[in-house]
């Protein structure tokens, strides 16, 4: 369940920062995830939005931001919206708009945008299945990655597309209880 505490930017960017080291790249989740984490290359931003067009606006800047700067200086964003789209339903409305404004902002084929959320569900599942949680972040999140990126780092990991299998089988092997050993939600606030 999402937290309803209204987090600090420090609070929210730490909060990811442990996620993604703990969960993604402790868990190997995302085989490609470390070098840029390493490398200093991935760029923290929390959005203020608390609607879903001044999230777009954010989206917006932080595609132009990423497609103008060298890689070796960002590679890849996550665009962390904590106080906006808390409900998954609203979030993965939202997502249609999300690849709209790429398109548009002629980026379709140079950068996409994987989203994660604290209630992420997939279609096939139901809402307490260990396997929700590969894409279950401490807050709503857009991450924002180059193509580029993303060919050298499939070229570089040849079963690229049996990552979603075996992070399920990592993640019934931890359970709920291995993942809550990792302490990757969001902090709860006072009383819960």
């Amino acid at each position: 369940m999402i937290n309803t505490r209204s987090p600090s930017h420090d609070e929210a960017i730490a909060a990811t920062g442990r996620w993604l080291e703990r969960a993604v790249i402790g868990l190997n989740l995302c085989p490609f995830a470390k070098s840029v984490q390493v490398k200093k290359q991935v760029r923290y931003v929390v959005s203020d939005a608390a609607d879903s067009d001044a999230l777009l606006a954010d989206l917006e800047r932080e595609l132009q931001y990423l497609a103008a700067i060298p890689p070796e200086q960002t590679d890849t964003t996550l665009l962390i919206h904590p106080y906006v789209l808390t409900s998954f339903d609203d979030f993965t409305d939202f997502l249609d708009l999300v690849d709209v404004v790429v398109r548009t902002q002629g980026l379709a084929g140079t950068l996409q945008v994987a989203n994660f959320h604290p209630d992420y569900c997939f279609a096939d599942a139901e809402p307490d299945d260990i396997g929700n949680h590969s894409n279950r972040s401490p807050y709503p999140t857009l991450h924002l990655i180059r193509e580029a990126s993303i060919d050298r780092a499939v070229a570089a990991f040849p079963d690229a597309a049996q990552i979603y299998e075996r992070n399920i089988e990592t993640l019934e092997r931890i359970g709920i209880e291995g993942w809550r050993a990792l302490d990757v939600d969001a902090p709860k606030k006072s009383g819960d």
